[in-house]
């Protein structure tokens, strides 16, 4: 791997605010520091397999809301190619093929936060032929990953997992039986004629509030990884997005996640066995959930958290600082190195047709 060095403009400047290396979406700058002190770096481009852009594009926070606010995106990359096209000849040579990225809030590629105009934009011509590394995916097909990418972890700090840890192993007592705390709309905003969830975490407040089984809390608590260690299941619901950190918080703290996103794609689903550490339940039944969930209690659930609890799971979706073996740059590398195997088979097997013909 090739690791650009593009001026500060376009990365580490975007540092000044400290948000920037720990918030949700920050795996565009821990997969940069990673792959900066990894073995697999080469700093000889010639002999390089892949090229990475370190372009920060989720570090720009709103100042009405708080929230990354990606609307210089595109033109920050376009920026940024056009100086590696030009200083390189490496992308004009594959045309972008083997240029990677990270798009690592809600729509990925698309670059916007809402669908219906994330989908509108599109992918920006510019990266049609790079992979791009996001936390968006689904099983169906969708504009917004109609592009070579590889499905990454939101972004959870490691640090904060082994702190909790210390204080509530994976294997402890869990007084909380089901978990949620985040935005529950009592009436969803329709934007774009889309209501937030789908309605999903509306229905899970108005049917579960008052039943004592759910621990449902619709308010920021900057602790409640210590609620998630304590608690059995953890309702991982949809957003605006299908994916959450929540998935990854979760596994790494021992609960079991109920994954409530229809057709949501899981990331590194070669590594973590996600059938047999989660549960998946359709939007249309969340109103189930109770007795889904007694059902699981009563039959498999000590299973599941033998297979939630191994650690290589936990290890896979965390990105540390410096890349360690099974974590989650770790698995980047071996998809992309998936990748390039598939490459060479596809290309020896053109060369084997043209031979015999």
């Amino acid at each position: 791997m090739f690791v650009y060095e593009l001026p500060p403009k376009y990365n580490t400047h975007w540092l000044a605010n400290k948000r920037c290396g720990n918030h949700l979406f920050a795996s565009e700058v821990a997969i940069h520091r990673a792959l900066l002190t990894s073995e697999v770096r080469t700093f000889d481009p010639y002999e390089a397999d892949f090229f990475f852009v370190p372009v920060y594009v989720s570090c720009n926070f709103s100042a009405v809301n708080g929230f990354p606010a990606i609307g210089h995106a595109r033109s920050l990359i376009s920026s940024a190619v056009n100086l590696v096209s030009t200083a390189y000849p490496f992308w004009n040579r594959s045309k972008g093929r083997d240029h990677v990225f990270v798009a690592s809030h809600d729509f990925g590629a698309c670059f916007h936060s809402l669908e219906d105009a994330a989908i509108a934009d599109g992918i920006p011509q510019i990266l049609r032929n790079s992979i791009v590394l996001q936390t968006f995916g689904v099983v169906h097909r969708h504009p917004c990953q109609d592009v070579e990418n590889i499905v990454i972890p939101p972004y959870v700090s490691p640090e904060s997992v082994r702190s909790t840890l210390e204080n509530f192993p994976v294997n402890g007592p869990r007084e909380i039986w089901a978990f949620f705390r985040g935005k529950m709309e009592l009436h969803p905003k329709n934007i774009s004629g889309r209501f937030y969830s789908k309605r999903v975490r509306t229905e899970i407040w108005r049917k579960f509030n008052g039943d004592r089984r759910f621990y449902l809390q619709r308010h920021r608590f900057s602790g409640y990884q210590l609620e998630i260690a304590r608690s059995v299941f953890c309702l991982c619901p949809l957003g605006w997005a299908p994916w959450s950190p929540r998935l990854v918080e979760s596994v790494a703290l021992g609960c079991v996640p109920v994954i409530i996103a229809d057709g949501i794609r899981l990331p590194f689903s070669s590594t973590v066995r996600w059938s047999e550490i989660s549960l998946t339940v359709a939007e249309r039944n969340v109103g189930k959930l109770g007795k889904i969930l007694e059902h699981v209690a009563a039959t498999n659930l000590s299973d599941i958290q033998r297979n939630l609890w191994d650690p290589r799971t936990r290890r896979a979706l965390l990105f540390n600082e410096r890349m360690e073996y099974g974590d989650a740059t770790w698995q980047v590398l071996v998809s992309l190195s998936e990748k390039l195997h598939r490459s060479y088979r596809r290309s020896s097997a053109s060369e084997e047709l043209e031979s015999d013909t």
